[in-house]
Parts: structure tokens; C-alpha cells; sequence
């Protein structure tokens, strides 16, 4: 059997040794995780900045779906939201847009649950993973609140990746990881290549988002795809730098 994508692609990253928590250190550095919303700032627009990111260094790329009522997110990627939801991005295009990018880098989903129960969930993981998605991150579904919900992404090709807040109890975080060795990434509030050097001494992976959108809105419609792939080419330079140090 193979490996599965997202597995593979750490123990790469990390060399065989790199690993975080409970892992020997080795020669392995850190991953960036740049994340996109799904059509933003248009459709056409948001397959050439996947295609430009991934190729500026990504490691792994988070793809976000628009939902109506996003509740985890901050303001910036609120608006990336919204736009593309204007423009009448759904669950189906967001799996079309990952189909024709065809990213050599594991893609994970984010997404709130509902849009994937109205879809139906196990219609949806098949889908996705067809697609070409490799992860699912479900924002409101903390460990253990639906064990349907997660036994079945468990046993389909998707890897199910757990948002950890600084607030969490060591209960809640076994509960989380189960036990396993499994990569940290941090993100939240990381937008330059300083801040994304400084989360890389202390983590696996570092996660961009609002900074990654805010380029690509800020450029101009044309200029989005090339100034987010400016950015990230930044990002990974310093997190593979100072991940490989470390």
C-alpha cells in the first residue's frame, strides 16, 4: 500500500528525523502552508495563484470553501469570502478549481461542516479526494463532538487535520492527536517573513493566509496572482532557512 500524500510529504520535509514533538532532530526543516479562498478574487484569477503559489515554495496548500456564516475567520479572509461567494463559488467549483490545478503538493481542504453535510459527507470525501485533495480541515467540529463525522473521513483517502487553540486542555489535545507523533503547524496573525522565521524555530509547519490574500486583492485584479507568489517565495525562504538550521 502507499504512503499517503500528507504522510509523505513531512517525513520528506522533515528528513527522517526532523519531527517535533517526541521525534529525534535531524537534518528536516520547517513547512509552509500558504492558504487560499476558493475564487478569490475571481475564479480564473484563484487557479493561477494556486498554481503560482504551490510552484513559490509551498509545501502543503490549504484551500478554503466560502461558506455564508464564517465564524473562525478574521475580517480579511472574511472579505476574500464574500467575494467569492458573489461571484458564485460553491463546494462543486471549489473541487473543479483543485481538479484543474492539479497541484504537485498535497491539498488540503478548510471548510466549515455545513457546507459538506448539505453536499452530503461521504459524497463529498469521495469527491474530493478524486479531485485531488489530500486533507480535510472541518473548523467547527471539535475532536469527539461526531464520531460518524469522523470515522468516516477516517476511513476514506482524506486525512482529518485538527485546529488546536492555545486555550486547549491537555484532555482535549489527547483527544485530539490520539496518541500519535503528528506534525504542529502554527498559523494565525503570521504574515511576514520574520514572523513566519520565528514560528519555523518552534514548529513543524507555519500556516499564511490573510497576508497571502491581502496580496492578492491588493495588487490589482491582474497583479494578485504575481504579488501572493512574490510573498510566498519570502515565506518559504525564510521558513526553509531557519527550519533547516534549527
Amino acid at each position: 500500500m502507499s504512503e499517503h500524500p500528507i504522510a509523505a510529504r513531512w517525513r520528506a520535509i522533515r528528513g527522517g528525523g526532523r519531527g517535533g514533538r517526541g521525534a529525534p532532530a535531524g537534518a528536516g526543516r520547517a513547512a509552509l502552508i500558504p492558504y487560499l479562498t476558493a475564487g478569490f478574487p475571481t475564479p480564473a484569477l484563484s487557479l493561477e495563484a494556486l498554481r503560482r503559489v504551490a510552484a513559490a515554495g509551498a509545501d502543503f496548500v490549504e484551500v478554503g470553501v466560502p461558506f455564508s456564516d464564517p465564524l473562525a475567520d478574521g475580517p480579511t479572509i472574511q472579505r476574500s469570502i464574500q467575494t467569492a461567494l458573489d461571484q458564485g463559488m460553491t463546494l462543486p467549483g471549489v473541487l473543479d478549481l483543485i481538479r484543474r490545478a492539479a497541484l504537485e503538493v498535497p491539498v488540503i481542504i478548510m471548510t466549515y461542516l455545513n457546507p459538506v453535510m448539505a453536499f452530503g459527507l461521504e459524497r463529498f470525501v469521495g469527491e474530493a479526494a478524486a479531485a485531488g485533495a489530500s486533507g480535510l480541515l472541518l473548523t467547527d467540529l471539535p475532536a469527539g463532538a461526531d464520531q460518524t463525522v469522523e470515522s468516516l473521513v477516517a476511513a476514506s483517502p482524506l486525512a482529518l487535520i485538527r485546529l488546536i487553540a492555545p486555550t486547549t486542555t491537555p484532555e482535549r489535545l489527547a483527544r485530539a492527536v490520539q496518541g500519535a507523533p503528528l506534525p504542529l503547524a502554527v498559523g494565525f496573525g503570521i504574515g511576514t517573513a520574520a514572523q513566519a522565521r520565528a514560528a519555523a524555530r518552534l514548529a513543524d509547519g507555519v500556516v499564511v493566509g490573510s497576508a497571502i490574500i491581502d496580496a492578492l486583492g491588493a495588487a490589482g485584479t491582474s497583479g494578485g496572482p504575481g504579488a501572493a507568489e512574490r510573498l510566498v517565495r519570502e515565506l518559504a525562504a525564510a521558513v526553509h532557512e531557519q527550519g533547516a538550521t534549527a
